[in-house]
């Protein structure tokens, strides 16, 4: 290991898990949770459960480590990630490769042999989705990274609905389609606030190339298309008009945000829309698991 000395307060451990971006993380997780879930009308059995729940969640963490390693020199260059361990120093190219190695090994190693092969090369195409089509052909080549490559972020519920299953049905890519149109809105809301990042960095953003108005616009325009792709799953059977009505609640105030974030802009407003989409989105499919248990 290497004798970098860490930051006060810190250690080797949390530096590696800082690599996993545990945040993200563990919206994944619960996302792919909540397929598992909806993927059957009573109780998940254990061994899927668990067995695809820590799969899913060491090849996430390696995907997210490969996204650390790529952008290494970008992060550097931008305040909210320059502490991150690798443009920070605490860790090492060569421990990043083989922390994500061992992680993503040992995940699809879980999901073979505890779970099935579906789960197992959906989860392997995930990966590369994100940490390779993404992160590096994407991300750096068209403003519209965050629409095409949100496929990849979008996989967990189809993930954790094929780990019990064995399958992946419509349904399963309802709730894929509900994420992937809630990608946008949420990251440009961040990179709105963080324009001045992203322009140091080189990456073309949307309002670094399009504007800031341009941005705002585009929000709102994918807002209202997430708030009706979010009505999908009452209208294919999948929840009842208990869900329905949180939907629309949910919708309701991410609309009024986004649309007065159209109008005028604000910093703080940028970041309440941000932080509200977090949880706009955890909340959404909460509702979606409460539903699922009510008496219809």
């Amino acid at each position: 290991m290497s004798s970098i000395a860490l930051p006060a307060g810190s250690s080797l451990a949390r530096q590696y898990l800082a690599l996993t971006k545990p945040r993200v993380n563990l919206l994944i997780v619960f996302c792919a949770v909540i397929g598992m879930f909806m993927s059957v009308p009573g109780l998940v059995p254990l061994q899927p459960f668990l067995a695809g729940t820590v799969g899913i969640t060491l090849v996430a963490g390696a995907a997210a480590a490969i996204n650390c390693l790529v952008e290494s020199h970008i992060d550097a260059k931008m305040a909210r990630t320059a502490w991150r361990p690798l443009p920070s120093g605490t860790l090492t190219v060569r421990q990043t490769i083989v922390f994500s190695v061992l992680l993503g090994g040992l995940g699809m190693f879980i999901l073979f042999a505890f779970v099935n092969a579906l789960t197992a090369w959906l989860t392997f195409a995930t990966f590369v989705g994100y940490a390779v089509i993404y992160t590096l052909v994407l991300k750096p080549l068209t403003p519209q990274n965050i629409v095409i490559g949100g496929a990849s972020g979008a996989m967990p519920p189809v993930l954790g609905w094929a780990a019990v299953t064995n399958s992946a049905p419509p349904e399963a890519w309802v709730l894929f389609l509900i994420i992937f149109v809630w990608t946008p809105p949420h990251f440009w809301a961040l990179a709105l606030y963080r324009a001045d990042d992203y322009a140091r960095s080189g990456l073309p953003m949307l309002p670094v190339t399009h504007g800031q108005q341009f941005t705002q616009l585009h929000i709102l325009l994918y807002t209202l298309l997430l708030v009706a792709t979010s009505l999908l799953p009452t209208a294919v059977g999948l929840s009842g008009l208990w869900y329905m009505a949180a939907a629309l609640v949910l919708g309701g105030r991410f609309v009024q945000l986004a649309w007065r974030l159209q109008r005028a802009y604000s910093e703080p407003l940028a970041r309440q829309t941000f932080k509200y989409s977090i949880w706009y989105l955890a909340a959404l499919f909460a509702a979606l698991l409460i539903d699922h248990y009510l008496p219809q």
